[in-house]
């Protein structure tokens, strides 16, 4: 086990309280799809990436993007975690006139490098940040995180082929592979088998790990990194609801606000 790993264990647990306080006190929101995410948004902001909160727009910061935008109470949970808004932000989640919306917002929330919210975009626009610091002669990277249900569009597909025809080596995509999306299981909704083999189909340089497994997350990292003439995926199996038992691969919490009873059991797990 690496030495950070402890550290970033028990702010995942943080981020966790986090978010499903924030739903419970919103009255709205995505537990299920914000959980599964905790792991890859902890590496990344608490170990990865090269960011500096006093400066949200610092041009040569790494960028990240939430394709699965309705995932956005686990990146506010982290952005708070790290400094770029206070704590107390976090309880006015979806309330009106407030900077953290439903889905993520970038003239609205601090630390937020792209909107997103409709489903598809994140590969490509991903794709052109990082087209865009190879033009500048910068050398920050690109992360995404998106949903394997979000590999329904087209559009995730002609990204991919484009970021691999512009071997964009600095973009690292996350799938979310937890298998559900909003109406179903994904193999099922849309027949979606294989994601590496399909990733690397078009040229990419593919991994899959264990997405709650830190040791895992940050040495595909590493590899990805190290990979400059190939955009890299990382499909990192993941499960809907993570950290919450009655939660967890309950498909009914895709969008759902947990009674009073609930969250006093959510809180007493995570801080068990």
């Amino acid at each position: 086990m690496r030495p950070e790993v402890p550290m970033l264990i028990e702010t995942a647990r943080t981020l966790r309280r986090d978010i499903f306080t924030m739903i419970y006190q919103a009255g709205d929101g995505h537990p299920g799809a914000s959980l599964s995410v905790v792991e890859l948004v902890t590496a990344l902001y608490f170990k990865v990436m090269r960011i500096d909160p006093a400066r949200p727009d610092w041009p040569d910061r790494d960028r990240f993007i939430l394709s699965k935008g309705h995932g956005c109470p686990a990146w506010y949970a982290a952005l708070a975690r790290r400094g770029f808004f206070p704590l107390d932000w976090l309880p006015t989640l979806r309330k009106l006139g407030s900077p953290l919306q439903g889905h993520p917002d970038m003239k609205k929330t601090p630390g937020v490098d792209m909107t997103t919210g409709s489903l598809g975009h994140g590969i490509a626009l991903g794709a052109g940040m990082a087209a865009a610091g190879r033009l500048l002669g910068k050398n920050y990277f690109v992360y995404v995180v998106t949903g394997d249900g979000e590999l329904n569009e087209g559009i995730v597909w002609e990204a991919i082929q484009s970021a691999a025809h512009m071997r964009l080596g600095r973009l690292i995509v996350f799938v979310d592979h937890n298998g559900w999306q909003s109406c179903g299981r994904v193999e099922q909704v849309s027949g979606l088998r294989d994601i590496a083999g399909r990733f690397a189909a078009f040229g990419w340089h593919t991994q899959e790990i264990d997405g709650h497994d830190f040791d895992q997350i940050l040495s595909a990292i590493e590899v990805a990194q190290a990979e400059r003439d190939r955009p890299s995926v990382i499909v990192a199996r993941t499960i809907k609801g993570k950290g919450i038992p009655f939660v967890e691969n309950d498909n009914s919490w895709h969008k759902r606000v947990p009674s009073r009873a609930e969250y006093e059991s959510a809180m007493k797990h995570l801080s068990a």
